[in-house]
């Protein structure tokens, strides 16, 4: 028995590795899976309702896609409605980083000595390397992509909603054999995942909006922009919010002169981060995804290192999946209780 169980746990040693990397190279199918996963969990008491109330299901299936391809289609305006605002005032912007720059940079140029001549644009100068045009082709090749993705997303999600696969059924087949108890952990994980996502979009949606009303209220620049940007950011937990903030507060000290207006812009995106993430977020979200802050920064980064940012987003529902795999079985309970901070 001993040789058996020291054989299964090198055994086990051997096929993590491997399997992190199959997950890392066939990233490209299993992000999608991902994704389309949790937004079918979201749409499948829609279905539920429909189908009980006898209406066809490729009808069902058809307002669902549509759904989806209105949010898509929404997310999309909303960005060029950004870019034109961008490029609507992007020549007063670069006026004030040129003039900001030069408030920073003359004193440490005078003290070493720069080669750079009265009339040259201090932006123009330190950043003539800067290939634009690539950049706009990286862009544009991201965006092809994000689109790409997008549309595998939303044929996964028909065929899960269309019960081509059935996670119970998967469930049962794979991690508990007992239909009852596989039934119990389906509607765990449906509902905590629901709950995750609706509060997560909610949440993320008023830091938004909240971002952009002080962008409007502060005169600084690109108010739909930075509100589009701190939605998206948000969802990347703890490490979002921070780097919208950041962002944030490095453009406000080009565009905001004075530093009583500055600190008080900073002051206030920082509060609408602080309230709705710190204080509202766990509220909404209750008991159910009390996870350890050291355990949420280490897959963090290791979905991040698999998938970079997706994996960084999809890093929370990952776990809270994980947990209530855990809380299952009598020997890894006590692993979830201490490790994921369950109660």
């Amino acid at each position: 028995m001993d040789k058996l169980r020291t054989t299964n746990f090198l055994l086990l040693i051997i096929a993590l590795p491997i399997g992190f990397i199959v997950l890392q190279k066939l990233g490209f199918i299993f992000i999608p899976l991902m994704f389309s996963m949790f937004i079918a969990l979201l749409f499948l008491p829609l279905m539920r309702w429909l189908k009980k109330k006898n209406i066809n299901q490729f009808f069902s299936l058809f307002l669902v896609g549509i759904l989806i391809s209105l949010f898509f289609f929404l997310g999309i305006e909303l960005a060029k409605l950004a870019s034109a605002e961008i490029l609507a005032t992007k020549n007063e912007v670069l006026s004030n980083i040129d003039t900001k720059l030069k408030q920073l940079l003359l004193p440490l140029e005078n003290s070493i000595g720069s080669s750079r001549t009265e009339n040259q644009d201090i932006s123009k100068y330190y950043f003539e390397k800067f290939d634009l045009q690539q950049h706009i082709f990286t862009l544009g090749m991201s965006f092809k992509s994000l689109l790409t993705t997008s549309l595998i997303i939303l044929f996964f999600v028909i065929l899960l909603l269309a019960e081509s696969l059935n996670f119970q059924k998967i469930i049962n087949s794979t991690l508990v054999k007992q239909k009852s108890k596989s039934i119990i952990m389906f509607n765990r994980i449906e509902k905590d995942m629901q709950t995750f996502v609706k509060v997560k979009f909610f949440v993320s949606f008023l830091t938004g909006l909240g971002f952009t009303i002080f962008c409007y209220v502060f005169d600084v620049s690109f108010p739909i922009f930075w509100g589009l940007l701190a939605f998206a950011l948000n969802f990347i937990q703890m490490i979002g919010s921070i780097v919208s903030v950041l962002l944030l507060s490095i453009f406000a000290f080009v565009e905001i002169q004075t530093t009583g207006s500055l600190l008080l812009f900073i002051a206030s995106i920082t509060l609408v981060q602080v309230v709705f993430g710190a204080i509202l977020e766990p509220v909404f979200m209750g008991k159910s995804f009390s996870i350890n802050v050291i355990i949420i920064v280490m897959m963090i980064m290791f979905w991040g290192f698999i998938w970079g940012i997706p994996g960084m987003i999809l890093s929370i529902p990952i776990t809270v999946f994980i947990k209530i795999v855990l809380e299952q079985y009598p020997k890894t309970k006590k692993i979830s209780q201490l490790i994921l901070g369950s109660d």
